[in-house]
């Protein structure tokens, strides 16, 4: 229900935003199953449209998310839930953190002289790759330093856990994370018993080893 409701709504968008009505159906099943397929060889870069960018940013950020969290924010009527979860305030400060990267190193690099375009190419190349979804605007592998290498890292992470994104999931990457944070501080503190929480909760030790 949930799936289908962000295809129709995502369709809708894109339709008011300027697409066809065969270009916003085709689109819509591609950008929530981030699939990134476009029916232009230029992908969404075809429309060269901020709106149409906006539409597909929104969406391709929210199918990233965890459907059951989706589902529960849905259900209570709460947007709250959101925040309130580990993993989706992860995948946020992520993709912010290669979003300010990309536009501070392009910026830096006088890439493009209009601010704005700066910043609208950054924010859908850092959520179309960070998602995993693909659709492009611009020729990110021809940006300066390291920031095509950045995408692609960010790509690694992915979505969240239950989400139509791939990669190897936010929840592992934070587990990894937090993992190897209780090391160190296991070589500080030999003796001391730390356990690993999520939400509050503790994770049960097969389930990090597993990870």
């Amino acid at each position: 229900y949930i799936y289908l409701s962000l295809t129709i709504a995502c369709a809708l968008a894109y339709f008011l935003a300027g697409m066809s009505l065969f270009d916003a159906i085709s689109h819509s099943f591609s950008t929530v199953a981030i699939g990134g397929f476009s029916t232009h060889d230029l992908s969404i870069g075809y429309f060269n449209n901020p709106m149409i960018e906006i539409v597909a940013v929104f969406f391709m950020f929210f199918a990233g998310v965890n459907f059951s969290l989706h589902f529960l924010c849905w259900r209570a009527t709460n947007l709250t839930y959101y925040f309130a979860d580990s993993e989706f305030k992860t995948y946020l400060a992520l993709l912010t953190a290669v979003f300010l990267i990309c536009t501070g190193g392009l910026a830096l690099t006088q890439f493009d002289d209009n601010l704005l375009k700066t910043l609208r190419i950054s924010l859908f190349q850092a959520v179309s790759i960070g998602t995993t979804t693909g659709f492009t605007t611009s020729a990110f592998q021809l940006w300066p330093g390291f920031l095509p290498l950045l995408l692609i890292f960010s790509s690694f992470t992915g979505g969240c856990a239950g989400s139509t994104g791939g990669g190897i999931k936010v929840i592992r990457v934070l587990l990894l994370y937090k993992q190897g944070m209780r090391e160190i501080h296991r070589l500080i503190h030999p003796n001391a018993v730390m356990t690993i929480k999520m939400g509050g909760r503790p994770v049960h030790g097969r389930v990090v080893d597993a990870v």
